[in-house]
């Protein structure tokens, strides 16, 4: 087992060095010819000062992601898959960039997409809750044309994929978030992946956790060049790398034997902003899908901090949450579950408050 895994680690390796040399490549060529094409977004429309820059460039995830796994990860059920719909999403989103689609139809594609993904089995089956218990779904079903249609894991699933598509995808207001967040979200998820490896015998597991750990690893080091591009605002990721990045995270999740709560945990500070901020929209009698700027970092930055300490304290938190996901059992998760609620909280309770004393003097 261990010299399996020694060569398991080169080969991870190896695929380190192909991505990031590629996903390099990639990014120049693809920001060469968004300037030709004039895909440029407009500085001005976001109070930017700079000169106009490449913006759906979130397209060489899925195009660098596609080409790398094609020639090194082991073809299978589920790569096609992973490769058919991100393509889907991928162009969606791409479009979605360029004309501005509602939210309204952007969620009924989203809804069928992940209708579509449950029916040919990446699906959540079953849950486990903090009481140690497995939570079979797969209980109540009907009969479509001699197919079994289990209801709650269809509606699981989908509010699955829906909740993280539309909580993670605001974190792209401020540049280079998303994609900081999502190299260690899929760090994390290689861990988990590494674990697995070291801990199962059976070879269906093994070769599931090598799956997992080529995908993660593939994905974390595309993002790493994007990054720095994304740091140095020379190119924007926009909806077509968000909505790709999400959807391989929402995946892989499943696939890694349905760590869905780990997922959720690794991304709280958002998970529980996405909640607050959908409650608080129904209270007013607001869509809950409209855009606003009451999300968390909206939040910091009316607490005078600036962009760039935002991103320190929310990498800082979610760094303390993504060592929770690893190492503390599911008692220490809902005991840091609650802290963040109190934070987050709290957070808008001041902002709220400072507001209401800048309206009263306006008012005097």
């Amino acid at each position: 087992m261990i010299f399996l895994a020694i060569q398991e680690m080169w080969e991870i390796f190896l695929l380190f060095t192909c991505s990031v040399l590629f996903s390099l490549i990639v990014i120049v060529f693809m920001k060469s010819l968004f300037y030709k094409v004039d895909i440029l977004d407009n500085p001005k429309k976001f109070w930017k000062k700079r000169k106009p820059i490449p913006y759906s460039m979130g397209v060489i995830f899925f195009i660098s992601f596609f080409i790398l796994s094609f020639f090194t990860i082991e073809h299978n059920s589920k790569l096609y898959l992973v490769w058919g719909f991100g393509f889907l999403i991928t162009i969606i989103s791409f479009v979605d960039d360029m004309i501005k689609v509602s939210a309204k139809k952007r969620l009924i594609v989203q809804i069928l997409i992940w209708a579509v993904i449950w029916v040919t089995s990446i699906k959540i089956g079953y849950i486990s809750n903090i009481f140690w218990w497995i939570l079979n779904l797969e209980t109540y079903k009907i009969i479509l044309f001699d197919f079994p249609i289990y209801i709650i894991p269809v509606i699981f699933t989908i509010l699955w994929y829906v909740f993280i598509f539309n909580a993670l995808n605001w974190t792209d207001w401020i540049s280079w978030n998303t994609s900081w967040l999502s190299i260690i979200s899929f760090f994390i998820l290689f861990l988990l992946g590494y674990i697995l490896f070291l801990r199962d015998d059976y070879e269906w597991w093994i070769k599931n956790a090598t799956f997992i750990m080529q995908m993660t690893i593939i994905l974390v080091w595309i993002l790493v060049p994007f990054w720095w591009f994304d740091f140095r605002e020379k190119i924007l990721m926009w909806d077509s790398g968000t909505m790709f990045l999400w959807f391989m995270l929402a995946t892989i999740a499943i696939i890694s034997w349905w760590k869905v709560a780990t997922v959720l945990v690794v991304f709280w500070i958002y998970t529980v902003d996405a909640i607050y901020v959908v409650v608080r929209r129904i209270l007013q009698k607001k869509s809950p899908l409209k855009w606003d700027m009451t999300h968390i970092h909206h939040r910091l930055l009316d607490l005078w901090l600036k962009r760039k300490e935002v991103l320190v304290l929310l990498y800082t938190l979610s760094f303390f949450f993504w060592i929770t996901a690893l190492f503390l059992d599911r008692f220490g998760k809902i005991l840091v579950f609650c802290i963040i609620v109190f934070v987050v909280i709290s957070i808008n309770r001041i902002v709220d408050t400072l507001y209401l004393r800048r309206k009263k003097k306006i008012d005097e």
